[in-house]
């Protein structure tokens, strides 16, 4: 048998995940695109310093709302309500959400997409006063909520005297019984600023000032209007954090590399590069140590975990940090003082987002140990020796965070049937959601398709991991219509359940849809992806450095023709983003396996989009030869072999990708006189804002794909 015909089932359903339709028996009503993107979108879970509360922002159909949850006397059960009521699908994003230390009040920032977060506010919905970002508060008491000032990343010190925010070069402060009364104050601080951080007393408020080339960790302190950089150099510092007793701060520092960015995003693989080292410094004089540095080779390129924290300093005096030294995001911790590293989560998984506990006294996090597919939660103490599993099951389970109890876990969680959802972690590991109610009565939960996972040979042989939908009732050897579907990135993972991204589990319901309707789909996993191990992840030339990953695409698609229950001619490709790029590029270099394609904010001449990524120091052999590379490896670069049908979906105030790729495109195959179809939604992001442009562009998906690849309709190069 090839390769690419070759499949390992995986699961206790083994030869089922082969050929067999699911066991689930038939809906007897089918759904709508409607009902399966009605469910709440649940993020951005907290919880307050005081009273054992949580609160969260839910996203019903483009309505973004806080909700709480209170607990009961003695905390066995909570309640849970709303305390915002933003009524209008307007584009607007709720974000930084950040309570009191008396757990009454919660302040978070309104408007400003995260795609511009340094922008003008975007305004998809053209409201016509215009949208901006601004601070807000609101009481749990239910009164209306308040303007802070114009700005983000609000923080309030533990002590309730001092609330901070930023806006446009500046740090804006005042005491927090003046909000509303007295004017505030501001000092202005040059670049961008974020990563703000409280000292446990409350006399100073550390941050990283990030000036594009290199970053500074700063300290204010607003009693003496005072401003000061702790151990500054010519590299990047960022993720600050205090000592339990306020004397010092804790930060990373990553060197300097090429014309990498601050954040490590370039666009090919390095899988080592200079070190990356843990810092302390003090926080009065400024004078700082190297505490740490990682080794060369392996996770000598520093890996954030998916949190807002990166370095956590504990009661204990030691410090915990993600490191991927042994080919894997692991968790880590040293004596604060110095000393060796050692591992506290050993084995082929990664550690994906943790948190501390407000005592600091244990750290939980999420990661797809022992199921590397899912999430679940586990904890570790600087002193573990191994760590200690709090979730199991066949949901996902992600994003926790500790309540003031420092006992109570709470953490967002799916499953194959209803999106991610806020719940608590009971004493005996049972998890009950915060808001049931919330889920729509006619969301159709009991008629999801379970995705089976399978692996399957890429062309060069590297096993990929995917995701199966079957359609219900379907068995042996009946044919179907078939759609892969890629995700962006490129470093993501999908999941057996509803993704704890938006974008993603948009994407899920509009599976779960398409195979409601008689498509057999498969979700891809495809090199350069996270979930599986840094050299996966880094893999060798992709991207614009040879787009090694198409491999796995490809055989994605021949993986499907192999099938007995898969109309070979009626295969289809859709994605966005990155997976806009990889579907693109299966349509320009292979027609004849991909019959249609829905291309979603994709890339289309990486040299477009990249032309930061040489050095100073190139000679124009080096740089012609990069930039001849990239062109190879887009897909305008193939024009001239594509032939199927592709529908061309993007916002034109698309920041992550800009608009004249798809432009460009377009142009390019109209002059080839490929059936090329566009929809653009004018002042829409990378990720669109607006529910109702979501509903448009899956809309438009479903009926593209209905028409070019239901049997005797399908478009034949």
């Amino acid at each position: 048998m090839s390769p690419v015909g070759r499949v390992i089932c995986v699961g206790m359903l083994a030869s089922a995940l082969c050929l067999a339709a699911s066991a689930q028996p038939p809906a007897s009503q089918p759904f709508t695109l409607d009902q399966v993107m009605s469910a709440p979108f649940n993020s951005d879970l907290t919880a307050a310093p005081a009273k054992g509360e949580f609160a969260w922002v839910s996203n019903v159909q483009g309505k973004r709302n806080i909700w709480v949850a209170l607990p009961s006397a003695g905390g066995a059960s909570y309640t849970s309500h709303q305390v915002t009521a933003y009524a209008q699908d307007d584009g607007q994003e709720i974000s930084d959400l950040t309570w009191t230390p008396d757990g009454q009040s919660i302040l978070y920032v309104r408007g400003g997409g995260s795609d511009n977060p340094e922008n003008a506010a975007p305004n998809p919905a053209h409201l016509p006063g215009g949208a901006e970002q601004d601070v807000w508060i609101v009481s749990l008491s239910g009164a209306e909520p308040r303007e802070v000032g114009q700005g983000s990343a609000p923080t309030v010190s533990p002590s309730g005297a001092w609330i901070t925010w930023f806006s446009e070069g500046q740090i804006w402060y005042e005491h927090w019984a003046d909000i509303g009364v007295k004017l505030p104050q501001s000092i202005s601080v040059f670049g961008d600023c974020n990563s703000f951080t409280w000292s446990p007393d409350s006399s100073k408020l550390a941050f990283v000032s990030d000036r594009d080339s290199h970053s500074f960790i700063g300290v204010f302190s607003p009693a003496a209007n005072t401003l000061a950089f702790i151990d500054p150099g010519a590299d990047h510092d960022r993720s600050p954090v205090w000592s339990p007793d306020s004397r010092e701060i804790g930060f990373i520092r990553i060197p300097y590399f090429k014309g990498e960015d601050k954040n490590g995003d370039f666009e090919g693989p390095r899988r080592e590069g200079r070190p990356w080292s843990i810092r302390v410094a003090d926080s009065t004089t400024g004078e700082g140590h190297e505490l740490w540095k990682a080794a060369t080779g392996r996770g000598s390129v520093f890996r954030a975990l998916d949190a807002n924290q990166q370095l956590f300093w504990t009661a204990d005096d030691h410090l915990i940090f993600p490191w991927e030294g042994d080919g894997w995001l692991h968790l880590y911790a040293m004596p604060a003082q110095g000393g060796q590293a050692r591992l506290l989560t050993p084995g082929d998984f990664e550690a994906e987002n943790a948190s501390v506990s407000p005592d600091r006294k244990r750290v939980v996090f999420s990661s797809n140990q022992e199921d590397s597919e899912r999430r679940h939660l586990w904890e570790v103490t600087a002193a573990s020796r191994i760590p200690t599993q709090l979730t199991h099951g066949d949901g996902v389970e992600t994003q926790p965070v500790v309540g003031s109890d420092n006992q109570t876990v709470a953490l967002l969680r799916s499953d194959a049937s209803i999106p991610i959802r806020p719940a608590v972690l009971g004493e005996s590991g049972q998890i009950r959601d915060f808001a049931p109610q919330t889920v729509p009565a006619d969301f159709p939960a009991a008629q999801m398709i379970v995705p089976q996972p399978v692996i399957y040979s890429s062309t060069d042989g590297l096993k990929i991991h995917a995701d199966l939908l079957l359609p219900r009732g379907s068995g042996g050897c009946v044919r179907h219509p078939a759609v892969i579907f890629v995700h962006g990135g490129s470093q993501r993972q999908m999941l057996l359940g509803w993704h704890s991204m938006r974008y993603y589990s948009n994407a899920y319901a509009l599976n779960q849809y398409l195979a409601s309707r008689g498509f057999v789909v498969l979700v891809v996993n495809y090199r350069s992806g996270i979930g599986y191990g840094l050299n996966f992840r880094e893999a060798l030339q992709y991207g614009p450095t040879g787009a090694s990953e198409f491999r796995d695409i490809e055989s994605a698609g021949l993986y499907l023709r192999s099938r007995c229950d898969v109309q070979p001619e009626h295969i289809g490709i859709w994605g966005g983003s990155w997976g806009g790029f990889l579907t693109a590029l299966a349509l320009a270099r292979d027609s004849s396996l991909f019959a249609a394609g829905v291309d979603m904010s994709g890339v289309h001449d990486w040299n477009i989009d990249h032309p930061e990524n040489f050095n100073i120091s190139d000679t124009a052999a080096d740089v012609n030869a990069r930039w001849r590379l990239a062109w190879k490896s887009s897909p305008l670069a193939s024009i001239s072999s594509w032939r199927s049908p592709v529908l061309l979906i993007q916002g034109d105030n698309d920041d992550e990708v800009p608009f004249l790729q798809t432009v460009q495109l377009a142009a390019a195959l109209r002059e080839k006189r490929v059936d090329v179809q566009t929809l653009v939604f004018p002042d829409e992001t990378h990720a669109f804002l607006l529910n109702r442009d979501w509903m448009a562009a899956y809309t438009a998906t479903v009926e593209f794909f209905n028409q070019h690849l239901r049997p005797g309709q399908a478009s034949h190069p």
